[in-house]
């Protein structure tokens, strides 16, 4: 039986940070991330405007893992079977077959996921929490590891259906990429003169490397005072006066394992009350509700996150 290769998790990570790098410029904290979320197996939505690189990071990020990669383009019309799959009849065999939808595989761009109907939109609910789908009651096991890139245009409203809460909660992360800056664009012009760089990306692990990083991440040492800094930050969302609905007990493990990986991602193998801090806006910003005079005066959910950052008492590292 052949022995499993030792893991390197430092030596994984920073390669598939790099090669991502080579196509994605100047965006080193949302590949960090997306990586965070990607060894978590969780889910990540991507709030910005067209053009930013969101889909090229998807690709980029499925190539670094040898991973399978499709894209759903969502729209109004767009069905359930067509995202899980459908049954048709096979007139040469005279029998039912299985048609796989584009949810089989490794990482699903969900593009434009606010334009499909709800009904659409909750076809995605099985698959991002359990990892599975069931069609005609018949259930599919989806490729491990497996995660779910959603995007939404924050600007253009027209024509979109708001995701409701439900789903909200099953992404790990919200991120925006933003634009770059002047040097970093004429760095992407340089860079795509002759050809995309994605065309000549290779892959530098496997989808079973990614698995071992998973299983390393529960191993990353999580202190008592620092556990209960993640549930004061998450309590004091469903305490504050502007929030209508706080944040889950689901919210409160996506930031205790988020914090884990990224530790992990910065080669450490114990969590600091910074790592919670830092990934707490991308984590439990779009979990909340705010209430609607606040909305009014323009507040937001990372607003309110922040104002909570800053208010909670940050436990002090022993010497």
């Amino acid at each position: 039986m052949a022995q499993t290769p030792p893991l390197d998790v430092a030596a994984d990570i920073d390669a598939v940070i790099a090669n991502v790098e080579r196509v994605i410029v100047g965006k080193r904290e949302v590949v960090e991330l997306m990586l965070v979320a990607l060894v978590c197996e969780g889910h990540v939505l991507i709030e910005d405007v067209p053009g930013t690189g969101k889909t090229t990071l998807a690709r980029a990020l499925a190539r670094s893992i040898s991973g399978s990669f499709k894209r759903i383009q969502f729209t109004p019309d767009l069905l359930p079977s067509d995202v899980t799959g459908v049954y048709y009849f096979n007139q040469r065999t005279s029998d039912f077959e299985f048609r796989q939808g584009p949810i089989q595989a490794h990482i699903v761009l969900a593009d434009e996921i606010n334009r499909a109907t709800p009904r659409t939109q909750s076809a995605l609910l099985q698959a991002m929490e359990e990892r599975e789908i069931t069609v005609e009651g018949q259930t599919f096991a989806l490729p491990r590891p497996f995660m779910v890139l959603a995007t939404q245009n924050p600007v253009e409203l027209e024509g979109t259906f708001p995701l409701p809460e439900a789903q909200l909660d099953r992404f790990m992360l919200r991120l925006r990429m933003g634009y770059p800056s002047q040097a970093e664009e004429e760095q992407i012009i340089l860079a795509q003169e002759s050809g995309h760089p994605i065309d000549a990306l290779e892959s530098v692990l496997s989808p079973e490397a990614v698995l071992r990083l998973r299983d390393a991440v529960p191993s990353v040492h999580v202190t008592e005072e620092v556990r209960h800094y993640v549930t004061r930050l998450v309590r004091s969302t469903r305490e504050h006066d502007q929030v209508e609905l706080g944040v889950s007990p689901r919210g409160s493990l996506a930031l205790h394992r988020g914090a884990q990986a990224y530790a992990m991602v910065q080669s450490r193998q114990f969590v600091t009350p910074d790592d919670v801090k830092y990934l707490a806006p991308a984590v439990l910003a779009h979990r909340l509700i705010v209430s609607g005079d606040a909305r009014l005066r323009g507040r937001t959910g990372e607003d309110v996150v922040e104002q909570i950052t800053s208010s909670v008492p940050v436990p002090v590292e022993a010497m």
